[in-house]
């Protein structure tokens, strides 16, 4: 069922200043900010030649990671994300395993504009795991 690591969030107060540390330090190429409003966060993306870093910053006090950027006011690691090719039949073979959804259950459209899921960190050695559809 998993695919690929899609990419690794990273929590942080500003995009911006993160983005200019792995543009300015690594040499790395940034994508364009972008304000996902229905997730509650502004993300800008560390392309890699393998994955991924998405750097997310919270957007208002009621985002679903301003407790965590609160609690870590210099950033860190949030979530991993891997790709399946069937979001809801991962869904329902996670579930019958035990594994808890996040959320309502039924996937809502990622920074990718692809389906996504997040499960909850407790069934996966304490690490947020997001699940977006290749």
């Amino acid at each position: 069922m998993i695919g690929r690591l899609n990419h690794v969030a990273i929590a942080v107060e500003s995009v911006e200043k993160a983005a200019a540390v792995y543009k300015n330090a690594l040499g790395a190429h940034i994508s364009k900010p972008e304000s996902l409003a229905e997730h509650g966060v502004k993300i800008i993306f560390v392309e890699l030649p393998n994955t991924k870093i998405e750097l997310l910053e919270p957007l208002g006090e009621n985002s679903p990671i301003a407790g965590f950027v609160a609690k870590n006011p210099a950033g860190g690691i949030h979530h991993v994300c891997y790709e399946v090719d069937d979001i809801l039949a991962a869904r329902e073979q996670l579930k019958a395993t035990g594994a808890r959804v996040l959320g309502d259950g039924e996937p809502k459209i990622g920074a990718h504009g692809k389906p996504v899921l997040f499960l909850h960190p407790k069934d996966f050695c304490g690490t947020l795991v997001e699940l977006e559809q290749a």
